[in-house]
């Protein structure tokens, strides 16, 4: 008898055990009761009553991203509120831009003058070669008409197809 006592006590611990469990798995709102005394230490870091602290990259962030969320309201309220209107009390908004003014006299960018200065040059000197050229008494030029096989064109008709060239002296051909 003694060896099935022992192995009877064994059973019937396990199975006390097991109707524990399932007791506190059925009935959740009975709570946890505990006995130890080691479960009842405290944690100087988690506690309620702890100072807070935070790392100062933390706290930068955080100051980031509550600008930028006020900056986003602030657009999103002038957005869906236009008859609000704008207002500023900056003084430098209240300026006048003297460059940019309908009054203002027109100027020009850096690399557009010198630019506008080389066209005027090259118009110059143009204009001089024409009014040499015209004024020098070159031979005349005689015009012919060739065809295509560079021969003159009499009265007899030609074909669409046949270059005429001018200004060619006899001598060319």
């Amino acid at each position: 008898e003694d060896e099935f006592s022992d192995e009877r006590a064994e059973i019937l611990e396990e199975a006390a055990a097991l109707k524990k469990l399932a007791a506190d798995y059925m009935y959740p709102e009975v709570g946890v009761t505990a006995t130890d005394a080691t479960l009842f230490g405290r944690n100087f870091f988690n506690r309620p009553s702890a100072p807070e602290t935070e790392d100062m990259e933390d706290v930068e962030e955080r100051a980031r991203v509550l600008a930028e969320a006020a900056a986003l309201k602030k657009s999103a309220v002038d957005f869906m509120h236009p008859e609000v209107g704008v207002t500023s009390a900056g003084g430098a908004c209240f300026g006048r831009n003297y460059f940019n003014r309908y009054s203002a006299p027109e100027t020009e960018e850096d690399e557009f003058a010198d630019e506008r200065a080389e066209i005027l040059e090259d118009a110059a000197a143009l204009k001089k070669l024409a009014a040499a050229v015209k004024g020098a008494n070159l031979p005349s030029t005689k015009s012919i008409k060739l065809s295509s096989s560079d021969q003159n064109v009499g009265a007899t008709k030609k074909s669409a197809s046949s270059v005429h060239l001018f200004g060619l002296s006899e001598g060319v051909f």
